[in-house]
């Protein structure tokens, strides 16, 4: 990267790389979170459940197989500081990427080309469902996250009145991982996002997930709501696999946002057991 330039070349070569890597390596925040449930949990049926987990991670790492069969449609977002400029259409180089890493790495292709009249596979895994912000300062960075169907499907988004308050969107928040949790593979990140509009407040929850297990939240209101969501949803006795214990979630990651006086937009965005994705500093990077 030269005279505050950023090229597409360069974020399509690190989106490659990050699909690749976290196509079969978990990351290392939920490595612990399963070892430290493993722990804790006092069921057979549970305690299975996570052996089987981190056997999968160990396998999939030392021999380059996927973590999962369903490897996911590609999310990416590239934060941009404002002082950089990407010269040329990055977008179209993050797809090429994206069908060559697929490719390579033969990986499942999971995304057709129109969801309701052309159900056809596209045969490479695009078009990746990419997005790009800036930020203040001189720097970059690339996330990538492939997301499997059956956790994505596990989401929703709500539109509540203002009046129904925190516990309205805690009752959201329980009802999907009642209704949904075991169809998504858990134990699982939650993300939760409050605010902003409703084409927006699922961007929220989705960001959520990429916060590493443990990681401060945005602020202490923020972390008690959080903790007490996740000792409501641990309390449901899902458990691993949903076979039942105390390790329905790892975390509840909340990220809030300004919305209109009459709104309340709540959106659910669950992170399976197989979370996989990597968080790139373009300007340190080495490829």
């Amino acid at each position: 990267m030269e005279n505050n330039t950023l090229t597409a070349k360069r974020v399509a070569d690190a989106a490659y790389d990050a699909i690749r890597a976290a196509a079969v390596g978990l990351r290392e925040d939920v490595l612990c979170g399963l070892a430290a449930a493993r722990k804790i949990e006092e069921q057979p049926r549970a305690q299975s459940v996570l052996d089987c987990l981190l056997e999968n991670a160990q396998i999939a790492r030392e021999d380059g197989v996927p973590l999962c069969q369903d490897t996911g449609t590609c999310w990416v977002r590239l934060e941009v500081g404002e002082e950089l400029s990407i010269p040329g259409d990055v977008l179209s180089q993050v797809d090429d990427a994206v069908a060559r890493a697929y490719t390579d790495g033969r990986l499942r292709m999971s995304v057709v080309h129109d969801a309701l009249f052309d159900r056809a596979n596209t045969g490479d895994n695009t078009p990746a469902f990419a997005e790009i912000a800036t930020r203040p300062g001189h720097g970059a960075t690339l996330h990538v996250l492939l997301k499997g169907g059956g956790s994505d499907n596990a989401s929703r988004v709500v539109m509540l009145a203002p009046g129904a308050g925190i516990e309205g969107v805690r009752n959201v928040v329980l009802d999907c991982v009642r209704e949904k949790a075991a169809n998504a593979c858990p134990p699982l990140i939650v993300g939760v996002g409050v605010g902003a509009t409703f084409d927006k407040v699922a961007g929220l929850a989705k960001h959520a997930l990429l916060r590493e297990i443990g990681s401060p939240a945005a602020s202490p209101k923020h972390a008690a709501f959080e903790r007490e969501l996740l000792e409501a949803i641990n309390a449901t006795g899902i458990g691993p696999g949903a076979l039942g214990g105390k390790t329905t979630a790892l975390a509840v990651h909340l990220e809030t946002a300004p919305c209109h006086i009459a709104a309340l937009p709540v959106a659910v965005n669950m992170g399976c057991s197989a979370m996989r994705s990597v968080s790139i500093d373009l300007v340190s990077w080495e490829d």
